[in-house]
């Protein structure tokens, strides 16, 4: 790797650390399938706690495709129907109470406070008939971008289009990607393939990365930290970078939290990234092609 390659890299990496240390922690949502936070349909606001995790869980189970929730009373305020036979998930949250209470050693009367845990059930949007979801603004139309188009095709893995799901699967050496339409914009489908992309130059046949003996059950963190590295710096070579730097710095800043432990990790990253990059523009040069430094 070039001494000039390094500095590009290094500059990118601390433009994200800057970025992380502001990160929206909103997570991303960068195409239509992509699970989004529960959100209740009447209010707009995201389900919090266990609920998130509840009606995640439950969304998965169904195949529900809607982030919005409401209650069956919610629902028919605004005109909704609950199909029969729908069955609705339930959640939880903590009611307060106060009661006086009096103190025998001292006789006086003490205002005592606690919670009590409370049920409720809510319905998915997909099980309610009579309420449109909310409009999304129109979206134009994919335009492809050549450089990245070209690095696309000299994957070592094949690139599976189609579904709603995107990763890399190792055992089988597959990326999978929703469809380019499906994505908010070029930029975000992009990023999101150079992602997995980068995933695939760790398999035993290429690089081999295998940081289970240093990080142990972090090491899915810390290969998930290479990863969107990787995609920074090849979002870098195809000159997208500024469109695509606060997500990536977004993504990060949740997998960091889990390797706070260690402070070197995401240099660390950042070098194993470099090695990714260099591999897949290994690959282009040995198809005759080149990608800007």
């Amino acid at each position: 790797m070039t001494t000039q390659t390094f500095d590009i890299h290094q500059t990118i990496t601390n433009q994200i650390i800057e970025a992380m240390e502001q990160a929206r922690g909103t997570g991303r949502r960068l195409w239509d399938s992509q699970p989004s936070l529960p959100l209740n349909l009447t209010t707009g606001k995201p389900y919090t706690g266990i609920n998130t995790l509840i009606l995640w869980a439950a969304g998965l189970t169904h195949g529900y495709t809607s982030p919005y929730w409401l209650t069956y009373k919610q629902s028919a305020d605004m005109g909704g129907q609950v199909r029969k036979g729908e069955h609705g998930t339930h959640c939880v949250f903590y009611k307060p109470w106060e009661a006086e209470s009096t103190n025998h050693e001292t006789g006086e009367t003490e205002i005592v406070k606690g919670a009590v845990l409370k049920g409720f059930t809510v319905f998915n949007l997909d099980q309610v008939d009579g309420i449109e979801a909310p409009a999304r603004e129109p979206r134009a139309s994919f335009q492809a971008i050549e450089e990245a188009e070209r690095i696309l095709q000299a994957s070592p893995a094949p690139i599976r289009i189609g579904g709603a799901r995107a990763c890399y699967i190792p055992s089988r050496d597959e990326i999978h990607l929703p469809a380019r339409e499906a994505f908010i914009n070029p930029e975000a489908f992009y990023s999101t393939a150079l992602h997995e992309l980068a995933h695939s130059t760790g398999h035993k046949d290429r690089l081999a990365r295998d940081f289970s003996g240093r990080f142990g059950d972090a090491a899915y963190a810390f290969e998930e930290l290479i990863a969107e590295m990787g995609s920074a710096f090849l979002t870098a070579d195809i000159g997208i970078v500024g469109s695509t730097l606060q997500d990536h710095a977004d993504y990060l800043a949740h997998w960091v939290a889990i390797l706070k432990s260690d402070k070197k990790a995401i240099l660390t990253a950042a070098a194993q990234a470099s090695k990714a990059h260099a591999f897949i523009k290994g690959l282009l040069a040995d198809q005759g092609q080149e990608v800007a430094a």
